[in-house]
């Protein structure tokens, strides 16, 4: 029985990093643009860990970022690709400056525009991509014609365009616009211009397709170019991942956490035998009288100390501050050889 190497593998590595997505980071492998330890590598067949040393085109591979994610809204006429044979512009031609390197998870085609979700991680990207994820991915479809609803029919129904099998589509008809109509059409696969060659199929042209929502993230507002970051917090609660994870991947380890001003305090020590707060104080309590609950310190704003036992109770907590704590209110006292029913005589 062998043992497994330790670490993960280069092309792994690599996707996590952030430089391609591990289809990408094995060509460029056989392409002997990948160095480990100043050796030029040729199979993804080989794992590394944190001691190694790995460069993509002559460039040293920093240790992997957070990982993030960005809505954008994809204009039409750009293409979805790092870089393209016949010179066409693609969306990370226009992504800001202050942008770091991102891949898409997914791909809109060069006429559609919409939601185009971006990450700067690999392995979120392939976990989003994934179809166990689920999502369900809307459109905004105007087609040429005035389809009648049986029309839509087989689009629902699940249907073969060309020897490709396309799942079943959530179809409605939205309402018909002179010579068009608009459709919103959902499906959780992403073939190759799946609703355009669907709708061909059932004798409708398509001359608008937008993406409105991917899963839980929606388009919304956005304009076309507009860039936003979901935030931490909001991706972890849509992977489930626990709120400690740094990353998406559910790899990270949790950072020690710091105590904020107005959270939870330590525990106040063991109070001295005999104190109201011990439990010496509470099992000598006579039977028939209440025990007298511990009190709550807090300490004053000057830095002075204060007892616990020293804090009167008057039915609310005093909040801490300069301020002196006023004295309790106490009973008056009892004339000897009165009854306890009669109430205690009042001065003139």
């Amino acid at each position: 029985m062998t043992d497994t190497p330790e670490g993960d593998r280069i092309a792994k590595v690599l996707s996590r990093a952030g430089i391609a997505s591990r289809r990408e980071a094995e060509r460029m492998i056989e392409l002997g643009q990948v160095t480990v330890n100043g050796k030029v590598i040729s199979s993804p067949a080989l794992n590394v860990t944190a001691k190694d040393r790995i460069t993509v085109a002559g460039q040293p591979v920093q240790e992997p970022e957070v990982a993030r994610l960005w809505l954008y809204y994809k204009p039409e006429g750009l293409v979805t690709s790092t870089s393209d044979e016949k010179g066409r512009e693609t969306v990370f031609d226009h992504l800001p400056p202050d942008l770091p390197r991102v891949m898409s998870v997914g791909r809109l085609d060069l006429n559609s525009e919409g939601l185009l979700l971006l990450t700067n991680d690999g392995e979120l990207k392939r976990r989003l991509e994934l179809p166990s994820t689920g999502w369900l991915r809307r459109y905004r479809v105007r087609v040429k014609g005035n389809p009648a609803d049986p029309d839509l029919e087989p689009l629902r129904s699940g249907m073969t365009v060309e020897g490709e099998r396309f799942q079943p589509m959530i179809v409605s008809l939205d309402r018909v616009q002179g010579a068009n109509a608009w459709l919103t059409v959902g499906l959780r696969e992403g073939k190759n211009r799946e609703i355009r060659r669907a709708m061909t199929a059932i004798g409708l042209t398509v001359n608008r397709l937008i993406r409105v929502s991917y899963g839980p993230f929606r388009l919304g507002d956005m304009a076309p170019g507009d860039v936003r970051e979901v935030r931490g917090k909001t991706l972890r609660d849509q992977l489930g991942l626990p709120p400690a994870s740094e990353d998406m991947t559910g790899t990270a380890k949790p950072k020690p956490t710091r105590a904020r001003p107005g959270g939870t305090a330590a525990k106040p020590p063991p109070a001295p035998p005999g104190s109201p707060m011990s439990g010496s104080a509470r099992a000598k309590a006579p039977p028939g009288r209440p025990v007298p609950k511990p009190a709550r310190s807090f300490a004053p704003r000057d830095g002075a100390a204060r007892s616990a036992s020293a804090v009167p109770r008057t039915g609310t907590v005093p909040r801490a501050g300069p301020k002196a704590v006023p004295p309790a209110p106490t009973r008056p006292s009892r004339p000897p050889g009165s009854s306890p029913g009669t109430p205690p005589r009042r001065g003139k």
